[in-house]
């Protein structure tokens, strides 16, 4: 409880003493301390929803840290080279020496390709019932394939140019999955013939289709398979800072004949778009957020509302003894403040903590946006001085004989 206005003579008046920034404190937590349970409630809205918001804008900045991260490592230089529809909507087709014709644009450090085998389905075991495929497609690839889109290896090795040429396969790291393989050495049918599992991909984060592939070399491809030699996807590295010439000449070059047939993409931007999608859910978890802090600052208002109600009498003693309503008012204002205050610092620690969490488990960096932290116990405090501005205010009105009458 503050200090009576005893106060000092001066012209014949008494003026109430001042109250010091340590004095509102100690008055402002008068409420806390004598009803911790009522305000750890109170401050426990508050926390909610400056944790969910600070755990939804630090889990997102730690997603796009880690984009970030894998572009890095893998590039943003990876440009892709399909067949598109023809005039008449039909599926269209690369022509054989694509390839050569791309390896020619003068900033094209590498190129390699894959080549879709349309008939031959990938099975455990010939027992397999044909329709049963498991959404595994069969692939000829290139020996540079591998380095050209980052892919890193799980187990094995792979394919080489004595490997490629016989009936042995490396699978992706989702195919290997569906199959129920998580060594090399097994045996898988592809195309009505047995292949020797040699190695197992980890995800492609820049070729998603590999994941689901089972990639034969392409001269076992053509002997064993059938393959008829057409890539359905050429990949392409180049310079980083020709990128955008080499993507605008690719389509012309892969198929001088027709070259609106083909479809160039870069990897990295599906990527980024992904994460564009990420950050409008973000937006809108971050609404949810918002409400949240505004319903935990209608409980901070409605606590201060009953707290000026049940405590008339002191409100009515510290007027008799000479408080005025000023220093009433900061008190329940500064009471208002610090439970915010308590509820904003508390969610802040919590939503740091639950986005290092989620970050740790995903092997993602944590980041933690300082603005974010700040911003929270920022709105925390504009929000306990609204919900504490009619209460202290009410409390400042009520006269000394009305106080202590009531009681």
């Amino acid at each position: 409880m503050a200090a009576p206005a005893v106060g000092a003579r001066d012209a014949g008046t008494l003026r109430p003493a001042r109250m010091g920034p340590r004095d509102v404190l100690r008055v402002g937590a008068v409420g806390l301390r004598t009803r911790p349970m009522r305000a750890f409630l109170s401050a426990l809205g508050i926390a909610i929803g400056i944790a969910a918001m600070v755990a939804v804008v630090g889990i997102s900045s730690s997603s796009r840290a880690d984009l970030d991260r894998t572009l890095a490592a893998l590039g943003t230089n990876l440009l892709t080279v399909a067949p598109g529809s023809t005039l008449t909507g039909e599926e269209a087709e690369l022509p054989l020496g694509a390839e050569a014709m791309v390896d020619r644009i003068a900033p094209v450090s590498s190129v390699s390709a894959v080549g879709l085998i349309d008939d031959a389905k990938v099975y455990r075991n010939d027992k397999i019932p044909e329709a049963e495929t498991g959404g595994i497609a069969a692939y000829a690839a290139r020996t540079s394939l591998r380095a050209a889109v980052g892919a890193e290896l799980a187990h094995g090795s792979w394919l080489t140019e004595a490997t490629g040429r016989f009936p042995t396969t490396v699978l992706g790291a989702a195919a290997a999955e569906r199959l129920g393989i998580g060594r090399t050495g097994a045996q898988v049918y592809i195309g009505g013939k047995w292949f020797t599992v040699i190695g197992i991909l980890k995800p492609a984060p820049l070729a998603p289709d590999l994941d689901t592939a089972a990639l034969v070399g392409w001269p076992a491809a053509q002997s064993e398979l059938a393959f008829d030699g057409h890539a359905t996807t050429i990949f392409t590295r180049s310079a980083e800072s020709a990128v955008e010439d080499v993507r605008s000449v690719l389509g012309p070059t892969a198929n001088p004949e027709a070259p609106n047939e083909v479809e160039v993409s870069r990897p990295s931007d599906a990527l980024a778009a992904q994460q564009a999608a990420g950050e409008a859910f973000t937006g809108l978890l971050l609404g949810l957020g918002a409400v949240a802090l505004l319903v935990g600052g209608v409980g901070v208002a409605n606590t201060m509302v009953i707290s000026v109600l049940e405590r008339r009498a002191e409100i009515g003693l510290r007027r008799s003894l000479g408080a005025t309503r000023g220093q009433i008012r900061t008190q329940f204002l500064a009471e208002s403040l610090l439970l915010s205050a308590l509820g904003g610092a508390g969610g802040a620690f919590i939503g740091t903590l639950v986005t290092f969490g989620y970050a740790f488990t995903q092997e993602w960096p944590t980041v933690v946006p300082a603005w974010a932290v700040l911003g929270g116990i920022g709105a925390t405090l504009a929000i306990g001085a609204l919900a504490g501005l009619y209460p202290a205010v009410r409390a400042s009105r009520l006269s000394p004989t009305e106080a202590l009458a009531a009681t």
